[in-house]
C-alpha cells in the first residue's frame, strides 16, 4: 500500500504518491483539469528520522504553491473577471503568511505570557509553567484563527475538498473501490492530517521550549524559538507517522483524539462532485507507481 498524502486547494485536491503528484480542479463550467509532475527520488540522507520531517514540510510547501497556482488559474474563468495568480503573487503571499504565522503563533503567545508573568509570579519564575501558558495561548489563538477563516465562504469550500481528500484516502487505505458510493461512507477526518500535525507541533513545542533558559531576555527567547522550529517539526512528523501506523491501538486512539476533534474545524462533509475530483486526483497520482503517467 503506497503512502499517499494530499491537500485541498481552490475547487480541487492535490494528491502526492511516491514518484509524483497531481492536482485536479473543477472549473465554473464543471470541467475537471489535471496537472501532474514527477518527483525526484530523495537522497537517503533526507529519509532519516527527524530530517525527513523537515524535508517533507519543505516539499509540501513547494508543491502546495504549485498546486494553488494551478487551481487559481483553472477554478475561475474570464467571465467572472478573475485572473490566475502569478508565481510572484503567490510567493509574496506565502512570505507574508509566514511572517503573519510567526507573529501570531510565536511572538504574540510569548509576549502575552511575558505580560502574565508580571502579574503571576509562578509564570515568570517557573520554566515549565511559563512554557505551558505559552502553549495554551498558542492553541487558543490557533482555534480562534481557524474558526474565523471557517466563516469565509470560499474557505468553507476548501474545507469541503479537505474532507473529500480524507474520504478518498481512507477508502484507498481500506482497499475499497474508488467510486463515490463506496467513498461517501468514510470519515472526513484522518489521523495523518496536517491539522493534527499542527496540534502535535504545539504540544511538542511546550516540551522543547522548556529547555530554553528562563533567565534569557525576551529577544533571545523569541529567536531561539525560531531556531528550534526544524527540531519541533522533525519530532512532530515522527509522532504523526507513528500515530497513523498504530491507529488501531486504543492508547494511540486516545492520544490522537484531540487532533481528530480539531479537524471538525478544518474539514466539512463534501458533496459527490467534490469527491469525484478527489478520486481523479488520487487515480492520477497512483499512475506514477504503475508507470502509466501520460
Amino acid at each position: 500500500m503506497k503512502n499517499i498524502g494530499g491537500q485541498a486547494v481552490i475547487e480541487g485536491v492535490m494528491m502526492k504518491a511516491p514518484g509524483g503528484w497531481t492536482v485536479a480542479v473543477r472549473d465554473l463550467k464543471g470541467d475537471i483539469h489535471v496537472k501532474k509532475e514527477n518527483l525526484a527520488e530523495l537522497p537517503r540522507l533526507f529519509k532519516l528520522p527527524m530530517l525527513r520531517g523537515v524535508v517533507a514540510l519543505l516539499y509540501a510547501l513547494l508543491l502546495g504553491i504549485k498546486a494553488i497556482e494551478f487551481s487559481a488559474g483553472k477554478a475561475y474563468n474570464e467571465d467572472e473577471g478573475e485572473k490566475p495568480l502569478s508565481p510572484l503573487s503567490i510567493s509574496i503571499t506565502i512570505v507574508f503568511a509566514f511572517f503573519i504565522g510567526i507573529g501570531l503563533f510565536i511572538f504574540l503567545p510569548l509576549y502575552a505570557t511575558k505580560l502574565l508573568g508580571l502579574v503571576f509570579n509562578i509564570v515568570s519564575k517557573n520554566s515549565f509553567m511559563f512554557n505551558m501558558v505559552d502553549g495554551v495561548i498558542r492553541v487558543l489563538i490557533f482555534l480562534i484563527y481557524v474558526t474565523a477563516i471557517g466563516l469565509w465562504k470560499e474557505m468553507r469550500r476548501i474545507f469541503e475538498y479537505h474532507g473529500a481528500e480524507h474520504k478518498v484516502i481512507h477508502a484507498y487505505e481500506a482497499g475499497k473501490e474508488l467510486n463515490v458510493e463506496d467513498i461517501r461512507q468514510f470519515s472526513p477526518h484522518h489521523p495523518r492530517c496536517g491539522t493534527s500535525f499542527l496540534l502535535i507541533v504545539m504540544v511538542i513545542s511546550v516540551f522543547v521550549f522548556s529547555f530554553i533558559p528562563q533567565s534569557w531576555p525576551f529577544v533571545y527567547k523569541f529567536l531561539s524559538r525560531l531556531v528550534l522550529i526544524p527540531v519541533i517539526a522533525g519530532l512532530s512528523y515522527e509522532v504523526l507517522k507513528l500515530s497513523a501506523k498504530l491507529k488501531d491501538n486504543p492508547v494511540i486512539n486516545f492520544l490522537i483524539m484531540p487532533g481528530l476533534l480539531l479537524q471538525r474545524l478544518t474539514t466539512r462533509e463534501p458533496d459527490d462532485r467534490q469527491i469525484e475530483v478527489a478520486i481523479i486526483a488520487l487515480k492520477e497520482a497512483l499512475k506514477f507507481e504503475a508507470g502509466n503517467v501520460g
